[in-house]
């Protein structure tokens, strides 16, 4: 299976593993299966340490730079097809992030990793749920 890690998802398997389900936490270890990041993940954090709502052993980019070395994941780059699948979802919300994060994982067909409500009751793409 392609999965593409929702942000909280990266972040808790890094900094609060039991915040995972059991079944989350397999689906992350199964060699079989392939784990995606997006900018976007990245970028939320910046935003986040930057708000003061995410606490990092470093600065974020030495601390980011060495999170994605530790598994092996792959990028799922904006790209043109990414921007225009953001308008062929289903949302319960506007929020922009959620919004490119569903679209690429339709764009690559992935599976979206997921805890966020909104994004498990959005349609148009596949979702993981953190349960």
């Amino acid at each position: 299976m392609k999965l593409l890690l929702d942000t909280h998802i990266w972040l808790w398997s890094l900094l609060e593993p039991a915040r995972l389900s059991r079944r989350i936490t397999n689906s992350l270890e199964d060699s079989g299966n392939e784990l995606w990041i997006s900018p976007i993940s990245v970028w939320e954090t910046i935003v986040l340490w930057r708000k003061k709502r995410l606490e990092l052993h470093d600065e974020p980019l030495s601390w980011i730079a060495a999170a994605l070395g530790r598994a092996p994941f792959r990028e799922a780059p904006l790209t043109i097809e990414v921007a225009l699948a953001t308008e062929t979802l289903v949302l319960p919300h506007r929020d922009p992030a959620d919004r490119f994060l569903a679209a690429t994982a339709k764009a690559y067909n992935l599976t979206l990793v997921t805890a966020d409500q909104n994004l498990l009751n959005g349609k148009g793409y596949a979702v993981l749920a953190n349960r």
